[in-house]
């Protein structure tokens, strides 16, 4: 079983496009279930929202961090000082650290923490001057005409 992807063909193509090719390696190596358990949808064309689970967690035990291209939200219990005996424990009350990396431009807009759910709100917002442009060509058209015409 092969754990890596050639993206060699890519490269064929493609320009600049090296570190993506680096995430989707490293994505596709780190692939195992992880806690919490998380959502990634895409709102609109340029909107995005992360949706985790993190029942049990207050708005003081989460944090959310944004620094260039990553995105990093923690969860830390402070713990209510009470020792309980369970029988059975199957939901996971643990601290939990989970790293998304965003693309450029792609920044957070807002987060709400709703019924047991974390909703962080991203946008990507492409700078007017890496929008597509038409680009004119030069050659033989109206301008140089009307000058060979005038003279």
């Amino acid at each position: 079983m092969r754990n890596t992807i050639d993206f060699s063909p890519l490269y064929h193509s493609a320009i600049g496009f090296d570190r993506m090719a680096s995430l989707l390696d490293t994505v596709a190596r780190d692939s195992k279930p992880s806690y919490p358990p998380y959502n990634i949808e895409q709102v609109e064309e340029n909107q995005y929202r992360i949706t985790m689970a993190v029942a049990g967690f207050t708005e003081d035990e989460l944090e959310i961090t944004s620094e260039q291209n990553s995105l990093v939200i923690s969860g830390r219990h402070q713990g209510d000082g009470e020792s309980r005996n369970y029988l059975h424990r199957g939901i996971a009350n643990r601290d939990f650290e989970r790293k998304f990396q965003l693309a450029e431009h792609v920044k957070v807009v807002s987060a709400k923490l709703e019924n047991g759910l974390l909703h962080v709100a991203l946008e990507r917002e492409v700078p007017e001057a890496m929008k597509p442009r038409k680009i004119a060509i030069e050659g033989l058209g109206k301008n140089e005409l009307l000058e060979q015409n005038a003279a």
